[in-house]
């Protein structure tokens, strides 16, 4: 076995976990895209970052893509030795190229689509990539991410139920029956620790029963709305929340006031992940139309939800589909 002459080319979905009240269970794929080009070189390590995250190109090993590709070469190598192949170890040098354009610390997934991204890689950059399915790459991004909200979504596309079980994470793929999203994302970042930081350790029951129902319900929604007749008064409460977003407003007040908003306006609208990005199943024109006020410091993306997962575009020992 030998490793590629040639890069290859990754691309990554955003991502929209949560969903009001589907806490690290829901995830959305949503058609803003991150690129990662990455190459086997004779030595050293160079990597190129254009976009969101520019500032961290500098980080080396550390960098979070090239730690990941680390981590699924060893993997590899241990499933190639139950294999016709022999270990290949680590590449001599790595040629690092990422245009991003999934904004970080926004509750949009950029992590999980670094993490994706350098897992698909490593799939498409080593013979043994195809002992590695689709199964064990949610497993091994789970392991990294801790939890598989978003990675799921990542990797499959459309809209993903996961869990946890003894064994790793699994996940289910929907094919949701909505046009479109509109995402407010704000200019100030905040990071997931401090996010998860603000949860309490125990809740109501009332609270846990009430999101329960309004997950299943938002389920149904979501995938047979249209069939089913549910109208857009079923989805404003199907994404009714009472786990995470009350408690974590303080860290968010503006995104906390603009999800009000938008909901008193009968407009579906949560928190995207741990925020503080607001995520309204809506269209920017129906906004507009009924003259709601974001107010300033928000950059309006109308999105389609992305109906495919992370994907090597180009290059590598095999082009996956």
């Amino acid at each position: 076995m030998s490793w590629p002459d040639g890069p290859v080319l990754v691309r990554t979905p955003a991502t929209s976990a949560n969903l009001g009240p589907g806490f690290d269970s829901l995830g959305l794929a949503l058609a803003l895209y991150d690129d990662v080009e990455v190459a086997v070189t004779g030595g050293g390590l160079s990597i190129e970052v254009d976009g969101e995250g520019a500032e961290v190109a500098d980080r080396g090993e550390r960098h979070l893509i090239v730690k990941v590709l680390r981590r699924a070469f060893d993997v590899l190598d241990g499933l190639a030795e139950t294999g016709p192949g022999a270990p290949l170890g680590q590449p001599k040098g790595l040629r690092l190229r990422c245009r991003n354009r999934i904004p970080h610390s926004r509750g949009l997934g950029s992590s999980s689509a670094a993490i994706v991204a350098g897992i698909v890689a490593a799939r498409a950059l080593h013979p043994a990539g195809d002992l590695l399915d689709d199964a064990a790459a949610l497993r091994l991004a789970t392991d990294i991410e801790g939890h598989p909200d978003n990675v799921a979504p990542c990797l499959a596309g459309g809209l993903t139920i996961a869990w946890t079980e003894p064994g790793g994470a699994r996940l289910v793929r929907l094919d949701p029956q909505v046009s479109g999203v509109v995402a407010f994302v704000p200019d100030q970042h905040l990071a997931t620790e401090r996010a998860r930081g603000l949860l309490p350790e125990t809740v109501p029951h009332g609270d846990a029963a009430a999101n329960a129902g309004r997950a299943a319900l938002l389920i149904a929604a979501l995938t047979a709305g249209p069939v089913a007749g549910l109208g857009a008064d079923v989805l404003l409460a199907a994404t009714e929340d009472r786990l995470h977003q009350d408690y974590r407003a303080p860290a968010m007040p503006r995104s906390a006031a603009l999800v009000a908003r938008l909901r008193e306006a009968g407009v579906p609208a949560v928190i995207s992940g741990a925020g503080p990005t607001v995520l309204a199943f809506t269209t920017a024109s129906r906004v507009d139309s009924m003259g709601l006020e974001v107010g300033n410091g928000w950059h309006e993306h109308p999105l389609d939800v992305a109906t495919r997962g992370a994907r090597v575009v180009a290059g590598g020992t095999q082009v996956r589909p």
